[in-house]
């Protein structure tokens, strides 16, 4: 059998969207250990990243199942499906990779000044950091918030905390955009591959039942 005939079409398929299982499953581990990280969880596009992961695992699994019985309805609807996934990732992984320094150290001043005092001293004790950010417009919140820092660091010295979280989010934003930019391209090719195997006859199958 060449490849490009049924079962050629059918097994890249499978194994196509068993790499989607496994991408979808990635996505949502790497972002689930962004917003784990202190109010990293601001940054609400992590939360979209973690949206496509779950769509993506989801549409792979019909996408599997409709491979492996040639379902004409379970394929339509995964090419559908997985198309509008290609584009949420792809407006999704280019946001991450778009989101610079000023604009997450604005997303994390904002929520910073929404928490009350003890979730600010619960936070700084949980990352051993003193403050958000030491900077000229935030250098009195900073002073206040030093002083009323219990975090383990302060008998020696303590790094910031909005230093620690920038660090930590720019690592997620970087893996989370690459990650989903990369494989957000090979969703295209999932949509082509199922176009091209639904319109094949199983040569095994009667060939007045196929649709």
């Amino acid at each position: 059998m060449v490849c490009g005939g049924f079962t050629c079409s059918k097994n890249a398929l499978c194994s196509l969207n068993v790499v989607y299982m496994l991408v979808g499953l990635l996505l949502i581990g790497v972002a689930a250990w962004g917003k784990g990280f202190g109010i990293v969880s601001s940054i609400h596009i992590i939360g979209g990243v973690i949206a496509v992961g779950v769509f993506l695992l989801l549409i792979s699994i019909v996408g599997l199942i409709g491979a492996l019985n040639h379902h004409q309805v379970m394929l339509f609807f995964y090419m559908v499906i997985l198309f509008l996934v290609f584009l949420f990732q792809f407006g999704v992984s280019c946001s991450c990779l778009a989101m610079n320094r000023g604009q997450q150290e604005t997303l994390l001043n904002t929520t910073w000044n929404m928490m009350s005092n003890d979730t600010r001293l619960s936070l700084e004790k949980q990352l051993d950091c003193c403050g958000l950010l030491n900077t000229t417009a935030s250098e009195a919140q900073f002073k206040i918030d030093y002083t009323l820092c219990a975090a383990p660091c302060k008998s020696k010295k303590c790094y910031t905390c909005g230093e620690k979280m920038l660090q930590h989010s720019a690592e997620v934003l970087k893996i989370l955009g690459g990650v989903g930019l990369f494989f957000s391209f090979t969703e295209i090719l999932g949509v082509w591959l199922a176009v091209r195997y639904r319109n094949q006859k199983d040569p095994r199958a009667n060939p007045s039942a196929f649709l």
